[in-house]
């Protein structure tokens, strides 16, 4: 197992970019995170979620892998390429057994507001507990703030937030049908997504446990 950065006692480790989650109708949620600055560099991770409640982590590197499944609750851990392109409002996404293509829409009232969130104020800590009760009653099975895997702490600071108007993606081969609601909500952590499929840009602060 790769050595995950900054290691030292309650130190804290941030993560800045984009988490999409999105509904099939084969009962299948995906959660994408697509980071633009880490403390691993820039990378991308694929969470899934079948119907019969199998996750499964898609992730680029041992370290990245690693971070995230000590994070986070999987049955089964990948280590796959992935690879993420953003056009216009299309993402695409290629990640081992998974090819993803969605489209996002406008913002709406909740993602204008977030819009005007100054980045240095949603990267504190405070702020994610302050939004994190607000944030469960508009979206609900969300969180900004938890506990995670390992003795680690998270909060979550978002910044924007645009829906997905469409979806088509295949799994091993297999169509998983059309773009529907985040469930029932995934189980990787303490909280979901929105229900409704949307993607959100966001600062991650994952504080670690003890060595």
């Amino acid at each position: 197992m790769s050595r995950v950065p900054g290691t030292a006692a309650r130190r804290r480790l941030r993560f800045d970019g984009w988490i999409a989650g999105l509904g099939t109708s084969s009962g299948t949620r995906v959660v994408l995170g697509h980071w633009q600055r880490s403390p691993f560099g820039r990378f991308s991770d694929v969470m899934l979620e079948r119907a019969d409640g199998e996750r499964l982590l898609l992730a680029p590197t041992t370290g990245t892998a690693a971070f995230v499944s000590g994070t986070y609750t999987f049955d089964t851990v990948s280590v796959v390429p992935v690879g993420v392109r953003v056009t216009d409002d299309t993402w695409s996404v290629a990640a081992g057994p998974l090819d993803l293509r969605f489209t996002t829409g406008r913002r709406g009232l909740l993602g204008i507001a977030l819009c005007a969130v100054p980045g240095p104020l949603a990267r504190r800590p405070a702020w994610s507990a302050l939004t994190d009760r607000p944030a469960g009653v508009l979206l609900p099975g969300v969180r900004t703030r938890g506990s995670a895997g390992a003795g680690r702490r998270e909060w979550y600071g978002a910044r924007d937030l645009r829906p997905v108007s469409a979806l088509s993606a295949t799994l091993e081969g297999h169509g998983l049908g059309a773009l529907a609601p985040v469930e029932p909500p995934v189980r990787f952590g303490f909280g979901s997504v929105p229900r409704t499929p949307a993607v959100t840009r966001v600062t991650t602060t994952v504080e670690l446990g003890p060595p």
